[in-house]
């Protein structure tokens, strides 16, 4: 369930801050934290982004740029999957930022872990128009109390707790005595035992709430979400060469009964291999053999330890990075790649603000990209062919492009699309069930038309469109500084390219 933040703007803020007072800093970011998202909410280019506070309950701050501006009126309204708009509250007005005409802010509360959705709705002079954009409420992370706040709320308990006792010792003792009388033994032993016993009392109840606090910050531990990580063996050799990922971590699903997966972008795993020092890269899409056993032909990787990062979605839209590393040894490799995978080994990246080069001419420019952790921007990429001339990409994987990026010491790594951090998939599957249809069936026939009608307007949402063109357009921010590397994939000519590019992030100023 999903409470709207309709408290005082003063109250809101004092209890978020108790609320974040339980956190402490993320230490790595394995799939975004956030939620970024760019396209079309009707005739209004929209981008989204949801910065969650990384506890649940808690308080996210959700911002809309409506790109050229004109809007009168936004909203949003956030809803559990399985809950959808009709037992949600009414949406939420944002309040335009002063100083920015495009800019809209919110706060919501999310009340209860998974899947969600913030359905944005805009108004303007081209009439409404309205996004779904899929969230993940997860916990991530805890913090004990501070001393001085602890401290401080200890007093006050003791204060309370003793004015407890002395009321229940003065109604007993003199409640029923004439204004003036002075109480006598008898009196004076029934306020004793009164006040021994709201004691007892007392006692008891904090016993009580104590145990009832422990079971609860138990139980929220419990429910810290962390990458689950599969079993990995790679075997064989030459073209037999296969990776066989197995779903059987012990803490699969536990507690939250994860629904089946289902395709994003016609696949239903995206797994990427990173070689620790960054001079290897893989996009695979392993097959499943059952519920929990996924393999993949191993393609001529070289040899050394690599981090594995395998996305899927479930069915209730709930997205997810699985994380595990994995060791080649100098067997010789020569897994076939299929049409929509690609690898990279040994290749020099090129700076940002560069170009990267392929060897029959073509090039990608880095034209644009936050310079800071945690500033809002647009990673962008310029096409040209060997003439200089720009280039438009064929749509790969119902995507004009897709942008992998990690920190160096792997503490940060993202997949993005064009359209953000929002897998197509739960997006597609949250906008069915706003409409009240969660058949896998309407799933399937959705995804059917947009790959059969490039030009159908969910399509256009997520495909060559967001491309502008010829430039690669990818909205985020970086949550760490840190030195990055990115991998740009894009298809021309039928075949995945991939540029590899490396950056330094800088710390945000002060």
């Amino acid at each position: 369930m999903i409470a709207r933040a309709r408290w005082p703007l003063g109250w809101r803020r004092a209890l978020a801050a108790l609320v974040l007072l339980a956190v402490s800093p993320l230490v790595a970011h394995v799939g975004s934290p956030d939620t970024w998202f760019e396209g079309r909410a009707g005739a209004y280019p929209v981008r989204v982004s949801v910065r969650t506070p990384g506890v649940v309950p808690g308080l996210a701050d959700i911002t809309v740029r409506v790109i050229g501006g004109g809007a009168t009126s936004v909203t949003v309204q956030p809803y559990r999957w399985d809950v959808g708009p009709g037992g949600a509250p009414p949406p939420d007005p944002a309040a335009p930022v002063p100083g920015d005409a495009e800019l809209w802010s919110a706060q919501l509360w999310f009340m209860a872990f998974g899947s969600h959705s913030v359905d944005v709705r805009v108004e303007g002079p081209l009439g409404g128009g309205a996004v779904v954009v899929p969230v993940m409420a997860v916990a991530t992370r805890t913090k004990a109390m501070d001393p001085a706040l602890g401290a401080v709320l200890g007093v006050l308990g003791l204060l309370l707790a003793a004015g407890v006792v002395s009321i229940a010792a003065a109604a007993a003792r003199e409640a029923s005595l004439p204004p003036g009388a002075e109480a006598d033994a008898p009196r004076k032993r029934r306020g004793w035992l009164a006040m021994a016993g709201a004691a007892g009392v007392l006692a008891l109840l904090l016993t009580a709430g104590r145990g009832w606090w422990n079971a609860v910050e138990a139980d929220y531990r419990r429910n810290l979400f962390r990458t689950y990580a599969p079993a990995v063996q790679a075997s064989g050799s030459g073209a037999e060469s296969r990776l066989a990922l197995a779903l059987n971590d012990s803490t699969w699903g536990r507690g939250r009964r994860f629904s089946p997966l289902m395709p994003d972008h016609g696949k239903l795993m995206h797994l990427f291999l990173v070689r620790d020092d960054l001079g290897a890269f893989a996009h695979l899409h392993p097959v499943a053999r059952d519920s929990a056993h996924f393999d993949s032909p191993l393609p001529a990787l070289p040899a050394g330890t690599y981090r594995l990062y395998a996305d899927i979605v479930h069915e209730s839209g709930f997205a997810q990075t699985l994380e595990q590393r994995v060791t080649l040894d100098a067997s010789p490799r020569a897994g076939a790649l299929g049409a929509d995978e690609a690898m990279v080994a040994d290749v020099a990246p090129a700076a940002a603000g560069s170009s990267f080069t392929f060897a029959d001419g073509t090039t990608v420019a880095w034209r644009d990209a936050p310079s800071a952790a945690g500033q809002e921007g647009t990673l962008a990429f310029a096409l040209e062919d060997k003439a200089g001339r720009p280039l438009v990409p064929e749509p790969y994987l119902g995507m004009a492009g897709h942008l992998i990026l990690t920190r160096d010491d792997g503490a940060v790594f993202v997949h993005l699309h064009p359209s953000g951090t929002a897998s197509m998939a739960a997006q597609l599957r949250l906008a069915l069930r706003q409409r009240g249809d969660t058949s896998r069936a309407a799933y399937d026939s959705a995804v059917a038309a947009m790959a059969a009608d490039d030009a159908h307007e969910a399509h256009r949402g997520h495909g060559a469109a967001l491309a502008d063109g010829a430039l690669l357009r990818f909205p985020y921010a970086f949550p760490q500084p840190g030195r990055y590397r990115l991998w740009v994939q894009f298809r021309v000519g039928g075949t995945v390219r991939t540029a590899v590019f490396a950056t330094e992030v800088q710390a945000p100023s002060s």
